[in-house]
């Protein structure tokens, strides 16, 4: 048997029957290659910039205009996730909804662009939904190449990668669209990126698919650090919120932003603070009351962080000169 093996042998060695080492492959015969080295030096440096090119009514929080509902929202949801962070290790966070239609990608694009704003604070926002993708639509940006071109292998992971210029904010888009997305990222590839670009970024924060619709960011929650659940006011039924926090399995539920509420619901109570800190109206224009806002609720977050952000509109009481003893007695209660 020696002989048949050193013949074997020299007959690979002479180009004459390939190499028993195979590649591992992906879904098309690719295979995901990361960088060499701990950190993966230098691989930003050849990732390319592209101006920032938001629509109009993407809805996206704006640095210029720092004294609107919306940005000081997301500044207080920055704040509580950084305080975590002091006391655990959160590197990247996965934002879902229930179902369809409750602004889950645009709390993404918001939270990251928030964070982004931090000196030094890089931020990585990845569109891991494969089936809606949307996060490019949100910046101006081509949908790919992406994460599943990375995956395939197809490109190198600095070509999956665009830089905002003139910001600290990174945008990983989808790529092209697979039929399998699941089985994607059920790839050891996906892992290995995952616990990779911390290396490279302050905060991963990754959109995904809906809970009650796709198994995908159940698979992405026990990759994830941590996992912010998104539900609209008047959208979100309680039986949704239930189902979806059950399956998640306690896979470190960050908190619940609440999105859908009106800027009169959120200042109800600091009217004075609001309109001392807020430029007047000729200086900055006003938007449209309406406007987006968000805000994690207190059950999820730690005791230490800041004062909730959504405070419920108290109803004007009546005028003294009219009001009866009854009900004083029933407003105390």
């Amino acid at each position: 048997m020696s002989r048949v093996h050193d013949a074997l042998r020299r007959a690979e060695q002479a180009g004459q029957f390939p190499s028993t080492q195979a590649r591992p492959t992906g879904p098309r015969g690719g295979a995901a290659v990361l960088e060499s080295g701990p950190n993966m030096s230098g691989l930003l440096e050849l990732v390319k910039e592209i101006p920032f090119r938001a629509p109009t009514d993407s809805l996206l929080i704006n640095a210029s205009r720092p004294h609107e509902a919306p940005m000081e929202e997301f500044r207080t949801l920055r704040t509580r996730l950084n305080h975590m962070k002091s006391l655990q290790p959160i590197h990247n966070v996965m934002v879902t909804s229930a179902s369809p239609a409750e602004g889950k990608s645009l709390s993404a694009a918001n939270l990251a662009l928030a964070q982004s704003h931090l000196n030094g604070n890089t931020t990585l926002l990845a569109d891991f939904d494969f089936r809606r993708l949307i996060v490019h639509t949100l910046f101006g940006v081509d949908r790919g190449p992406g994460i599943t071109d990375y995956l395939q292998g197809k490109i190198p992971l600095h070509e999956a990668i665009r830089k905002v210029q003139g910001t600290d904010l990174y945008i990983m888009p989808a790529g092209e669209a697979v039929i399998n997305p699941l089985e994607l990222l059920n790839l050891r590839e996906v892992k290995q990126l995952l616990d990779r670009l911390p290396s490279l970024f302050q905060w991963v924060i990754m959109d995904s698919p809906p809970l009650l619709f796709a198994a995908d960011a159940n698979l992405l929650s026990t990759m994830s650090h941590g996992t912010l659940l998104v539900v609209r006011i008047g959208h979100t039924t309680i039986d949704s919120v239930t189902r979806a926090m059950q399956s998640l399995c306690n896979n470190n539920v960050l908190g619940i932003v609440v999105n859908g509420a009106r800027r009169g619901e959120l200042y109800s109570k600091y009217t004075y603070y609001h309109s001392y800190y807020t430029p007047k109206e000729e200086d900055v224009p006003v938007e449209d009351p309406e406007s987006f806002s968000a805000a994690p609720a207190a059950e999820e977050v730690h005791a230490e962080a800041a004062p909730e952000a959504v405070v419920e509109s108290q109803p004007e009481a009546p005028p003294p000169a009219r009001a009866s003893r009854s009900n004083r007695l029933d407003d105390d209660e």
